[in-house]
């Protein structure tokens, strides 16, 4: 290993900048080519993903208990950061033992590109970002530390007699410019940001999927969801709407960059454990007749008063409908649903068949699905927890048992099956919030879908329970809000809420957290009143 005499060395801030600006130059041009070839290819996003999939349990509640439906921004700061200090380590390792940091970086590329090549769904062109990435970044950095190397001057002497070596003082070493450097780095670093930008631009102004949403026109259904109920809205303020706009609906998926599939493109494959295979286009699926259903759709990371939960009308077509004409064999249990990015959720074979509005789902709140929410088809099943049955861009349900296939949340931890828990939380007041003694209102929500809610109590620091009044549901596929009129006297409280089902059950105390099957216990608040 070539290792900088004394005399050469570059000093380590100026060999940190030049690792830094050779991979932002790197990284960038590898996410603009990414834009232009293949969106899914994304150097960040693959190594994103690899990330996501490696993540035992424990971090990915950690990452949403931190950052609820920001996870994902979070990591890819994290992911910044990480390549900022690891850019920074390769440049003091070519200036210390060249070429070893621009190896580095080069293999940091060619770990992409592997990456890249086995993520599910990767294209023909999926290796390109990454490799352009290392290439461009190793080349950079041999380039940059390579002018802060002092360089011999040529001699200018003619007279001297060849015989004689040559005295070092009559051509010394030229001084490497550190005003050419830094324009260098600077301009490395800038073209890097601007190729991260011009990508970023291309990929949300791009026009295929985007605009075939758009421009879709989604059929009456056959069966029309009922109206929202009269009663069912408290309209109290800072009290969760009781329809989610889809705008403002969680997302937690393992998806970095969203999957983009053409209706036009789009497939639908049944098979496994039946007596025959269905296939089914788009143009197939929305000729059949849809029908509406209210569902609230809950997380299993959603703690106890979290809001990773959210409730929608959907349209969509029932998915025992087609696995009726699949026929599962006798000794089925679960149906393994896949997404194009190939995610997979166990969801129980009965729960699909047993009559509830288990749909494919097409539409919601009247719209064609948001992109980031399963565009164009995505899975709907009340009563469970999404990581075990509301696949996003499905595209395939393979018919199975749960002794024979594991999905990808089960691979990691959590449990087979996941029915949603009973649950209630407080809206308002907020968490800290300071109030006037006098009569308020307390308000929150309550949920057990495929169950239903019969009653919701609070109690003020413990003391004696006392009913709430509930809001008409709008069904027990969804959740329900409550409220109960408080006169606040002066000082600092606690409120509690417990819920109860319409089959009696009442919500435990028992404290538990989100893994393996969904958190449990009473939610609480403290408020000070003056």
């Amino acid at each position: 290993m070539a290792r900088s005499s004394r005399r050469d060395r570059v000093p380590a801030p100026l060999a940190w900048a030049a690792g830094v600006a050779a991979v932002v130059l790197g990284a960038g041009l590898g996410e603009l080519t990414a834009a232009v070839l293949s969106p899914a290819s994304s150097p960040v996003a693959v190594v994103g993903g690899a990330l996501i999939d490696a993540a035992p349990p424990w971090a990915k509640d950690t990452a949403i208990a931190l950052f609820g439906t920001g996870d994902k921004a979070a990591l890819l700061t994290g992911i910044g950061v990480a390549m900022i200090v690891l850019a920074a380590l390769a440049g003091w390792l070519e200036a210390r033992f060249p070429p070893w940091g621009a190896v580095v970086v080069g293999a940091f590329g060619a770990a992409g590109v592997v990456v890249a090549v086995t993520r599910p769904g990767a294209g023909a062109l999926a290796w390109v970002p990454a490799a352009v990435a290392g290439a461009i970044g190793a080349v950079a950095l041999w380039l940059l530390v390579r002018m802060l190397r002092p360089r011999a001057a040529a001699s200018t002497d003619t007279d001297t007699d060849t015989d004689t070596a040559p005295d070092p003082q009559e051509a010394p070493a030229r001084q490497p410019s550190r005003r050419a450097f830094f324009a260098w780095a600077g301009a490395a670093t800038a073209v890097g940001v601007i190729a991260v930008a011009v990508g970023g631009l291309r990929s949300a102004a791009s026009t295929g999927v985007a605009a075939a949403r758009r421009a879709l026109r989604l059929p009456e259904p056959a069966v029309a969801a009922s109206p929202v109920p009269a009663g069912a809205e408290l309209d109290l303020p800072g009290l969760a709407d009781v329809v989610t706009p889809n705008d403002s609906f969680y997302r937690i998926d393992t998806a970095l960059i969203v999957p983009e599939v053409d209706p036009a493109d789009w497939r639908l494959r049944i098979h496994g454990m039946v007596a025959h295979e269905v296939e089914l286009t788009w143009d197939e699926l929305v000729a059949l007749p849809l029908q509406e259903s209210w569902t609230t759709l809950t997380c299993v990371s959603n703690e106890v008063g979290g809001t990773l939960i959210g409730n929608a009308r959907w349209l969509g077509y029932p998915v025992r409908e087609l696995l009726a004409r699949a026929q599962p064999t006798a000794d089925a249990d679960m149906v393994l649903s896949r997404s194009v990015d190939g995610f997979t959720a166990s969801t129980p074979l009965e729960a699909l068949t047993d009559g509830r509005d288990a749909i494919l789902a097409v539409g919601m709140n009247g719209q064609p699905l948001p992109l980031e929410h399963g565009f164009p088809v995505r899975m709907v099943v009340p009563g469970l927890y999404g990581y075990v049955s509301a696949t996003k861009w499905v595209v395939a349900l393979e018919v199975t048992r749960f002794d024979q296939a594991r999905a990808y949340w089960t691979d990691r931890g959590w449990s087979e099956r996941g029915p949603i828990k009973l649950q209630s939380r407080i809206d308002v007041p907020r968490r800290g919030q300071g109030l006037k003694a006098g009569d308020i209102v307390i308000a929150g929500v309550a949920w057990q879908q495929q169950v239903g809610i019969g009653a919701v109590e609070v109690r003020i620091d413990e003391g004696e329970w006392q009913p709430a009044t509930l809001a008409t549901a709008i069904s027990d596929d969804t959740w329900v809000q409550w409220s109960m009129p408080w006169t606040a006297e002066k000082g600092d409280h606690v409120i509690q809420c417990r819920a109860t089902s319409k089959t009696g059950e009442v919500q435990t105390d028992d404290v538990a957290p989100p893994a393996p099957d969904g958190a449990t216990g009473w939610h609480w608040r403290t408020v000070s009143v003056f």
